[in-house]
């Protein structure tokens, strides 16, 4: 069974987003996964210093086929320096991933599909 990691930006710490609606999405999505034969898990992470420790642990839990990185972090201007963190960190604890980009919680297993 392929196996994909979706990393996103906490929905609980955007401000004047309904977090539990969002994370609701979220994991209706992973449930889309395994409706693919995909074992997928999800990481929400915060721009601070705790997201390092989160995603490497997220990151060598298992050996992805692909790592999905979130169009919340993607997108926000302000979150470059942990999207480059993202990347650079797949690169160095899941070489063997590929990389997708989603553009939206409820797309990220058509994201995963394009690489497994």
């Amino acid at each position: 069974m392929s196996s994909a990691l979706v990393i996103g930006y906490d929905p609980q710490a955007i401000p004047g987003v309904d977090g539990e609606a969002l994370r609701a999405a979220l994991d209706a999505e992973l449930v889309r996964f395994g409706e693919h034969g995909i074992d997928a898990a999800m990481t929400l992470v915060v721009f601070d210093e705790s997201a390092e420790s989160t995603l490497v642990a997220s990151l060598t839990r298992h050996p992805w086929d692909v790592v999905v990185v979130g169009g919340g972090i993607r997108k926000a201007e302000q979150l470059l320096p942990l999207f480059e963190q993202i990347v650079n960190l797949i690169r160095s604890h899941a070489p063997q991933a590929a990389i997708a980009f989603n553009t939206s919680g409820g797309d990220s297993v058509e994201a995963a599909q394009r690489w497994l």
